[in-house]
């Protein structure tokens, strides 16, 4: 078995969790709607916020789409304030990272958006121990489609057999796996330590 070099993470529902309906708490003030509608009929169901994290539509065009949608009557920067104010440490992981930082090469693969990195990722403690990132808005492409995962090899210099990869999301794993990566679906950090030994990394 090839020996593993780099350790990916995804961003969201691993190194921090994140609650989409404090944004929708945050704009519901600004709105005609409830919390409960904006969820149901603005947000979760509208494609302004894919289209964002692929890079197809600015900031600007995300906050004119999304105040258009809602009824919106919000200044941009309280619009971005409640959107970026969603994000919650894991601090397990935050622990896990720090640990393996030296001895593996550690990469961030997530799907996300300009503000939600500017304003978010790249403000977690733990962010300047990637080695390498990679982000879907700037490569326009979403997990669990094969470019994002070949930009992240790419930036590593490394085959997939040589990376351990951990997401929540299982059709994200299962796309990892394809690719020959040691992809390791979040649950608990119990079982996560246990697969990470499972594959050979020391923790």
């Amino acid at each position: 078995m090839t020996d593993i070099r780099a350790v990916i993470f995804d961003f969201g529902g691993v190194i921090c969790n994140f609650d989409l309906r404090l944004f929708l708490s945050g704009i519901a003030p600004y709105s005609p709607h409830t919390v409960d509608e904006l969820a149901a009929g603005v947000h979760l169901s509208m494609d302004a916020a894919r289209k964002y994290e692929t890079g197809l539509i600015s900031s600007d065009e995300f906050y004119h789409a999304v105040s258009l949608n809602a009824d919106l009557k919000i200044k941009r920067e309280e619009f971005r304030k409640a959107y970026t104010n969603i994000f919650s440490p894991i601090d397990t992981t935050f622990s896990l990272i720090r640990q393996l930082h030296g001895a593996y090469t550690l990469g961030l693969l997530s799907n996300t958006s300009e503000w939600h990195f500017q304003y978010g990722i790249r403000t977690v403690q733990v962010f300047p121990l990637f080695t390498t990132v990679t982000l879907s808005f700037e490569v326009k492409s979403l997990k669990p489609d094969r470019p994002i995962y070949d930009d992240a090899l790419a930036k590593l210099g490394l085959p997939a057999e040589a990376c351990a990869y951990i997401d929540d999301v299982q059709e994200n794993v299962d796309a990892g796996r394809a690719l020959g990566l040691h992809a390791i679906r979040y649950t608990t950090h119990e079982a996560l330590l246990a697969e990470l030994q499972g594959c050979g990394v020391r923790v």
